[in-house]
């Protein structure tokens, strides 16, 4: 069987996850790698680290979802961590591809895996896209409800175990069948999931005051709206196991592995 090239590879890569879907301001696709090189293995991973990096000794390529070069750099010295990771994944011959925002709004991408995970029912875009199956956020209806604290137990049991778990806002006896989600940080789409009638948004990254004015609100307007925050890494890192599954089907002689490092930023939580 012929090897497939990197380049050859990226086609598959831009139809699951075409890089029109990105956001404006994203920037998705190839950070380094040779067109022409073989790819036999491929891990996935959310974050492209240090830690990360080593455990993709002798892959061809990281697949992330997070780009590496998200924000403009003026120098990749190996002095400074963007460029130390760079330049090490140049030297042993590792190619870096981003799937960033092309993902999360995507089929079967980042948002779908999330309510896939806790058993929405034909879930849609929060925020619409080009197409009614593609956007930002995930909107859909639990089969039967569930109380606020039920959902909260049911998403601590599908994401992988991070230091800050799962923060709730809300009432736990609070009947919840409508959720708005959004795979990553959302909090610039709470006024859509209010306007939607949900119960509650689950979402990574919530804020203070764009919660609490939301919470105050749904108070004065006589309707309960509930917040759920989880890790964001832990939110994304469920696409990776249906990416891998889905890109092992189209090729099954290459290797996919997903990466089992934590790279959740945080790593304890004190309370009193």
């Amino acid at each position: 069987m012929m090897t497939l090239s990197l380049g050859e590879f990226m086609q598959d890569l831009e139809t699951l996850w075409p890089v029109d879907f990105a956001e404006p301001w994203d920037s998705v696709g190839l950070t380094c790698g040779d067109l022409n090189q073989p790819v036999k293995r491929v891990m996935l991973t959310v974050d492209v680290t240090a830690e990360v990096l080593g455990e993709a000794s002798g892959f061809d390529l990281i697949l992330s979802h997070h780009p590496l070069l998200l924000k403009a750099v003026t120098s990749v010295s190996e002095q400074s961590a963007k460029g130390s990771v760079l330049t090490t994944a140049i030297r042993q011959g590792i190619a870096l591809y981003a799937a960033h925002t092309n993902a999360d709004s995507a089929e079967g991408g980042v948002s779908d895996s999330l309510a896939s995970a806790i058993g929405l029912a034909a879930a849609s875009p929060l925020v619409p896209g080009a197409s009614s199956n593609i956007g930002t956020g995930r909107l859909g209806d639990l089969i039967e409800p569930v109380t606020l604290l039920g959902l909260a137990q049911r998403l601590a049991k599908v994401l992988p175990a991070t230091a800050t778990g799962v923060r709730v806002a809300g009432n736990h006896e609070s009947a919840i069948k409508r959720i708005a989600l959004c795979g990553g940080a959302g909090d610039a789409f709470i006024e859509q999931a209010y306007d939607s009638g949900a119960d509650v948004y689950i979402t990574s990254d919530l804020r203070h005051h764009p919660v609490q004015e939301a919470r105050e609100k749904a108070l004065a307007q006589n309707r309960s709206m509930a917040f759920i925050d989880v890790s964001h890494w832990a939110a994304e890192w469920i696409w990776l196991q249906g990416a891998a599954e889905t890109l092992s089907r189209l090729h099954p002689s290459i290797e996919f592995k997903v990466c089992e490092l934590r790279t959740d930023p945080w790593d304890f939580v004190v309370t009193q």
